[in-house]
């Protein structure tokens, strides 16, 4: 048995019956009995405490760490479905408790029975969850993942999300996308749902869901790609946007890696953060813009390409470096992308930056590329100058027009990482 004081147990559909011998003797021998109220219907009473989710997490994590607090001798039994660490409490109860007192016995999860029924391979799907989150930000989410031939397993918040989800298909294109709806997986009561997304005519289903999807575009998709440089109409602007070509150097020079938080200091249109969220969907990012009509558009692009979870602050890039209740503790890397020539700004940039981290600025003025030029004095680092041109649209009605190259500003680059002391 495991010497830690918090047991978190995975139950599937045929509850007490599908757990181990070692699993109901935990249960058995709770002192603190925690889980939902369909959870704690399953086992008979005893003498145990009982505590649901009916009050929010932080207050039952709360009463648990009382408890412990008072008797470190008690056994927490926390019951929850399926596999917990998958999307699961047992991530949260973690991340307040740590991993050295959390045990967990997880049950199969919701994504391997849906895999299994399905005939899918379960690393050949990709995963999202609108569970448990805020409705319109977590169907954005789903944005992220729509591309041709993907199979997509979504755990659903409650039994109107499948039509949810086969009304976003058809908005953005994917009408023609095969959905499956499978409830109460492993129990008695199973059910499975077959249909289009555009054609989707089942108003609600059981609660307790995942919805399947194997994504089939129909002539009015737009995929965009997950690597950086998308187009310059993905994003919705006005003219204040780090352009295609540019964009896929200054991510590049970046460098984003899997967990890594992001600072986009002077946004626009929130380009940079943007991408860099959809690199990989442990990033994190804030994009600080003083402007209130491009704050909110920043919200508008983050939300159509599936990062709504970018936060944006509206306010001064300055004042926000300055302020620790606006932007808090050290990021792994910073773009400055206006007002490089600020008084004040890159060196509050440079102090803010995580041992380590790296700062990334642009400029197109010279007072800009003089700015950086003393980062790279003052800190190392490298510069860089980008050219770039494209072809000129050509005017209409004319023949034998021959094809031109109309420059783009050069943009000067500073890369600079901080030296870990």
């Amino acid at each position: 048995m495991s010497t830690r004081k918090i047991t978190v147990i995975g139950i599937g559909e045929d509850g007490l019956d599908g757990l181990s011998p070692a699993a109901r003797t935990l249960i058995d021998g709770a002192d603190l009995l925690v889980g939902g109220e369909r959870h704690l219907a399953k086992v008979p009473e005893g003498p145990a405490e009982r505590l649901d989710w009916s009050g929010g997490l932080d207050p039952a994590f709360d009463r648990i760490q009382e408890r412990l607090s008072h008797n470190r001798d008690d056994n927490v039994v926390v019951l929850a479905s399926g596999d917990p660490s998958h999307f699961g409490v047992a991530t949260a109860l973690i991340r307040r408790f740590g991993a050295d007192q959390v045990f967990t016995i997880p049950a199969p999860g919701a994504v391997s029975l849906a895999c299994a029924r399905m005939g899918w391979a379960v690393d050949g799907v990709q995963v999202a969850t609108i569970h448990g989150r805020d409705k319109d930000r977590a169907l954005d989410t789903l944005n992220l993942f729509f591309a041709p031939g993907v199979r997509l397993v979504i755990l659903a918040r409650d039994g109107h999300s499948p039509a949810e989800v086969a009304g976003l298909l058809a908005e953005k294109g994917f009408g023609p996308s095969r959905m499956s709806v499978l409830a109460h997986m492993g129990g008695e009561h199973e059910q499975r749902i077959d249909g289009l997304a555009e054609s989707w005519a089942v108003e609600a289903t059981a609660d307790l869901a995942t919805i399947c999807v194997e994504l089939v575009p129909g002539s009015a998709a737009r995929p965009w790609s997950r690597l950086a440089g998308l187009l310059d109409e993905a994003f919705e602007h006005d003219g204040q946007l780090t352009k295609r070509e540019v964009r896929a150097v200054t991510l590049s020079s970046l460098a984003p890696l899997p967990g890594e938080t992001l600072w986009d200091l002077g946004a626009g249109a929130g380009s940079i953060g943007i991408e860099w969220l959809r690199s990989d969907t442990s990033c994190q990012a804030v994009a600080v813009e003083r402007d209130p009509e491009r704050a909110a558009r920043i919200a508008q692009n983050a939300a159509k390409l599936g990062v709504p979870r970018l936060h944006i602050v509206q306010a001064d890039a300055l004042d926000a470096l300055n302020a620790h209740d606006m932007l808090a503790g050290a990021p792994d890397a910073i773009f400055v992308g206006g007002g490089v020539g600020t008084p004040g700004l890159l060196a509050a940039a440079w102090e803010r930056l995580a041992p380590g981290g790296r700062l990334v600025a642009n400029a197109v003025t010279a007072e800009g590329a003089a700015a950086l030029t003393e980062m790279k004095q003052i800190h190392g680092g490298e510069l860089i100058q980008i050219s770039v041109a494209r072809t000129a649209s050509k005017p209409e009605n004319k023949k034998n027009e021959a094809t031109l190259f109309e420059p783009m500003r050069t943009v000067t680059q500073y890369v600079g990482e901080k030296t870990v002391k």
